[in-house]
């Protein structure tokens, strides 16, 4: 049912840049690294200088009164040392606010020519994805991105609740979601391959079962792929199928969830019109396999407590039939 995918790095990982616009975040990091641990370097040293001086003098002093005449003559050697320090930390911080600058520039100054345009929606707790063209190239799909390597993408970032944050660590810099508003997110995967994202802001109990793909494929490979995202749902071949599909329309999954080319045309919940060509099931919870969504489908809350998908009363023999039916959604 699932598709497995080759990952070109490590699943979100901040070191492993897949494009320009991670690429600059990274740079930023290890600037910022370098001049932090210079600095800690800096200070661990006069500190331990700091303890030698003090124990050569405690030891030539014996056990006699401290010697306090620096309080009345104060030495200009600890003050100059002092005055050193204030400077360059100025300095230092004034460099990584430029260097932090620069960087954000750089990410703004990403190329959107001929850029493919999404609208992803953020929910308690999934991501609804909307590819945006013309009326007949617009279609919806969630939890799963696929984009044409090389090809700059523009996404619109809504959210239908509570304040959500969308981050592709390989890929982007985070992005909050926030009700009401809307905010735009520019990034370029330049290497095909499987990059993970993950909603980075507490958004409820399941925040960190909010996750999604994104898979990077050749442009032709990419093209195939949203070709059978336009298509209508394939209709059920035998009659376990045709069962299922009667069930599915037939049941609460109507109120909740579109099938193109069926009655089913809500839009609560995700749209399952070629649910069987994701990887994964509930927003990067499960694995997309048959044993896995007939779980989920009988009790979602035993494996994502408080999600909004209601637990099912269907016969045994029933659920087969509709898991079946959806495993020909590809």
């Amino acid at each position: 049912m699932a598709r497995g995918v080759e990952a070109s790095a490590p699943l979100q990982d901040v070191l492993a840049p897949g494009g320009p616009q991670a690429a600059h975040i990274l740079s930023l990091w290890h600037l910022t690294l370098g001049v932090c641990t210079l600095v800690f370097v800096a200070v661990l040293a006069a500190f331990l200088v700091a303890l030698v001086r003090g124990q050569r003098g405690r030891a030539g002093a014996g056990m006699g009164p401290p010697d306090l005449r620096s309080l009345a003559a104060p030495e200009r050697g600890p003050h100059r040392g002092v005055a050193s320090g204030v400077v360059a930390s100025t300095l230092l911080l004034v460099f990584l606010i430029v260097a932090s600058v620069l960087t954000d520039r750089a990410l703004a100054q990403l190329s959107t020519r001929d850029a493919l345009q999404l609208q992803v929606t953020a929910n308690q707790w999934w991501w609804e994805v909307r590819y945006d063209g013309a009326p007949a190239d617009t279609f919806t799909t969630a939890n799963e991105i696929h984009v044409p390597v090389g090809r700059p993408v523009v996404v619109t970032l809504k959210s239908n609740d509570v304040i959500h944050s969308f981050w592709v660590p390989s890929l982007a810099g985070k992005k909050d979601l926030i009700p009401g508003r809307t905010a735009t997110l520019q990034f370029r995967a330049d290497k095909p391959g499987l990059y993970r994202g993950q909603c980075a802001e507490f958004c409820g109990a399941e925040h960190a079962w909010m996750a999604f793909d994104i898979l990077a494929e050749p442009p032709a490979q990419y093209e195939a792929w949203a070709a059978r995202q336009r298509g209508s749902a394939p209709a059920p071949q035998d009659a376990r199928t045709m069962r299922g599909q009667q069930l599915f329309v037939s049941t609460t999954c109507v109120m909740c969830h579109t099938i193109q080319g069926t009655t089913a045309a809500a839009t609560h919940g995700p749209d399952l019109t070629h649910v069987a060509g994701r990887r994964t099931l509930a927003a990067g919870t499960l694995p997309n396999t048959a044993q896995d969504l007939k779980r989920w489908i009988r009790d979602p809350h035993k494996i994502k407590p408080g999600v909004n998908m209601p637990a099912s009363n269907l016969s045994d023999e029933d659920l087969d039939a509709l898991v079946a039916y959806l495993g020909t959604l590809s």
